[in-house]
């Protein structure tokens, strides 16, 4: 049976990758070079495996250490959230967020895996809506933080993530190429007049409006189905349908930001707790 790999071997193996120096190594973690130089060889005898070649420049991966390298890193990464997470004081009570719909799917549980899993007494409940909407929740204490979109570079809010809303065509039944233009429009937002339909209005563009709905969700089935194309957020476009770009003859709708709003009346630990689990899964989006 096979020696189990220790956490501190492993620890070493990533700062020696990383530094490709012994001397480094050492430096970096607090401990003699003589002792690094004996986890390495332990961690070696162990796997019966050379991990690194000695060369003039320093230590380079060898290919059976490049293929430890993802693994140690997940350890180590695993251990250090343990670590956090046992020493973070748990939080308690209400946290009422308010989000954008388009992100209910992707963002929102990711943001709130992590958190639920380290403070599992505070009771999360959230509202999806148009930003108008929510920030006025938010100035009336109904939101203890929101994330809502905002067009032009003045905000007194944090900006988390820019996504652009782009025009989007099913690939199977290429909508866009349909004259009239169908294309899917809002309710209840003057949104989609204002930036949707004054861009194709700016270009000329002959269009009809071919569904109507009140929901980032809505706008999906309006693509995926066949029967208009949609303004989305770029982050958001479903499965068998892509862009319209330049060269369709369409162009970015609103290249706004996403923008991250806490209390005005004073964040909560719980909030600026969750804020750090936003901005987190907000940044895969970023570009």
């Amino acid at each position: 049976m096979a020696a189990p790999l220790e956490s501190d071997l492993m620890r070493s193996f990533l700062m020696l990758a990383e530094t490709g120096s012994v001397t480094l190594a050492a430096a970096r973690i607090g401990r003699t070079q003589s002792a690094i130089s004996m986890q390495l060889r332990r961690l070696e005898e162990s796997l019966g495996q050379s991990l690194f070649e000695r060369r003039p420049r320093g230590l380079v991966l060898t290919a059976r250490g490049a293929q430890l390298l993802p693994y140690a890193e997940r350890v180590v990464h695993l251990l250090d959230e343990a670590a956090v997470s046992l020493r973070e004081r748990p939080l308690q009570g209400p946290l009422r967020v308010g989000i954008p719909e388009d992100y209910g799917e992707s963002v929102l549980p990711r943001a709130l895996a992590g958190f639920a899993t380290r403070h599992p007494g505070v009771e999360v409940s959230v509202r999806c809506d148009y930003s108008v909407p929510q920030m006025a929740a938010l100035e009336a204490d109904l939101l203890d933080l929101a994330v809502v979109f905002e067009s032009g570079d003045a905000t007194k809010g944090e900006v988390i993530c820019v996504d652009p809303t782009v025009w989007v065509s099913s690939v199977t039944h290429e909508q866009h190429l349909c004259k009239p233009l169908p294309v899917s429009n809002y309710f209840h937002s003057g949104w989609c007049k204002e930036y949707a339909m004054a861009a194709l209005d700016r270009s000329g563009v002959d269009y009809r409006v071919a569904f109507e709905c009140d929901t980032s969700g809505g706008m999906q089935i309006a693509v995926r189905s066949g029967l208009a194309i949609a303004p989305l957020s770029r982050s958001t476009i479903p499965a068998g349908c892509r862009e319209l770009t330049q060269e369709d003859g369409f162009g970015v709708v609103d290249a706004s930001s996403v923008v991250l709003y806490l209390n005005p009346r004073g964040a909560s630990e719980a909030a600026r707790g969750l804020a750090a689990e936003l901005r987190a899964a907000f940044r895969p989006l970023e570009g």
